[in-house]
């Protein structure tokens, strides 16, 4: 039976070490804890906002950042594309429908985005026209914005060099769009015919093959069949654009990412080590202050299983809780560095603890259960008589 009076005596005299014990365990857990709960959560958040886009065009350059760009919204000077890109992909057999986007623009700090019918009405799963007129705004639902609101677009970011409000100009918001937990439910759309005469690029339309279109940020393009997807991709890859899947680019950013994982791992790994270190220099002090008490119970006859188990039992109890706590603080410590990234980023990520997760903490606490079976077995070496004397 364990003598939980007497260990709840000990903590309450001697709290100010169990107190110590317990922090350095719930820091260890906690730290271990963000590193894998956060790593995946951008890994499957991420992997999320970049399911909407089958394949994405751009003019030549770093493919990291026309994902960046077009999947997660992250301001950038992108190279412009050609328009005749856009009126052969909409012409292509290969392709179901194929939209232009033209960024540049802000509102309140969130992105104003020239774009088609087609991106948004995939979105709605309709087939009907979207934008009624070229003065149509559509917005995010977490844009905070409602219908009838007035949007009047910035140049560039607030606080940017040559950042300028386009006065001439006036979107009214006449639809938000469900939340997709996203960045794009910060997003304002427009019609791309505005965006153009906005910024004077040159553009006619017309209903022959010849038809020519303003300069694009980028063109998200829906294939009918996964093999149009790569014969598409390798068709725009290379010269003037480039075609990418944004689940791959993801892949090795997930390397990179994967990487800094591992340094982290290997930090938190070397933490718990001085951890572990200094839970034993801990320990051996808690257990020099109790010298006395268990060499008297040794004297009134207490068995040696009987005291190694009541020293046992005592650290094991201060464990527990400092690995309970430091899973909790972990969690949430987590939740919260989530909630700043989709305020800042606007894209959800999901926290949860799975069962790896519990068994790396099963097989923490195992391993700290034989450790501390050491320093318990050396209390029997504190003497009786030395404990009566005193």
């Amino acid at each position: 039976m364990i003598p939980f009076g007497v260990i709840y005596a000990d903590f309450k005299r001697l709290w100010g070490g169990a107190l110590v014990l317990i922090i350095l365990i719930a820091c260890a857990i906690a730290f271990s804890m963000v590193v894998n709960l956060q790593e995946r959560a951008l890994r499957e958040g991420s992997a999320r906002a970049a399911d909407r886009f089958d394949l994405v065009i751009g003019a030549a350059g770093s493919e990291t950042q026309l994902v960046l760009s077009t999947v997660f919204l992250q301001p950038s000077l992108l190279p412009l594309l050609d328009g005749k890109v856009l009126s052969e992909l909409q012409h292509n057999p290969l392709v179901e429908w194929a939209a232009p986007l033209a960024f540049g623009d802000s509102y309140m700090g969130m992105p104003v985005i020239g774009t088609d019918d087609h991106l948004i009405a995939d979105r709605l799963s309709t087939s009907d026209k979207v934008f009624q007129s070229d003065h149509d705004a559509i917005v995010g639902g977490a844009s905070g914005l409602a219908i009838g609101d007035k949007i009047i677009p910035i140049h560039g970011q607030i606080g940017a060099e040559g950042a300028h409000q386009h006065n001439e100009a006036s979107y009214t918001v006449t639809k938000v769009l469900p939340l997709s937990h996203d960045a794009w439910d910060k997003a304002i759309l427009v019609p791309i015919k505005s965006v153009w005469d906005l910024h004077h690029v040159v553009h006619k339309e017309g209903d022959t093959h010849d038809e020519q279109f303003g300069a694009i940020s980028a063109i998200i393009v829906k294939p009918k069949s996964i093999a149009g997807a790569y014969q598409l991709r390798t068709q725009y890859r290379g010269g003037e654009s480039q075609a990418v899947f944004p689940g791959e680019v993801l892949v090795r950013l997930y390397g990179t990412l994967g990487d800094a994982r591992q340094i982290l791992s290997w930090v938190a790994t070397g933490t718990q080590f001085l951890v572990v270190v200094a839970i034993l220099m801990v320990v051996v002090i808690h257990l020099e202050q109790r010298k006395r008490q268990l060499g008297a119970l040794r004297a009134f006859g207490a068995p040696q299983r009987g005291v190694i188990s009541l020293v046992w039992c005592g650290l094991m109890l201060i464990m527990t809780i400092g690995m309970a706590l430091g899973v909790l603080i972990g969690y949430l410590a987590t939740l919260w560095i989530s909630a700043n990234i989709t305020t800042r980023y606007g894209m959800a990520l999901p926290v949860e603890i799975k069962q790896q997760d519990l068994l790396m903490i099963a097989i923490m606490w195992g391993v700290l259960a034989v450790i501390l079976l050491v320093p318990a077995l050396l209390t029997y070496r504190y003497s009786p008589a030395q404990a009566l004397r005193g």
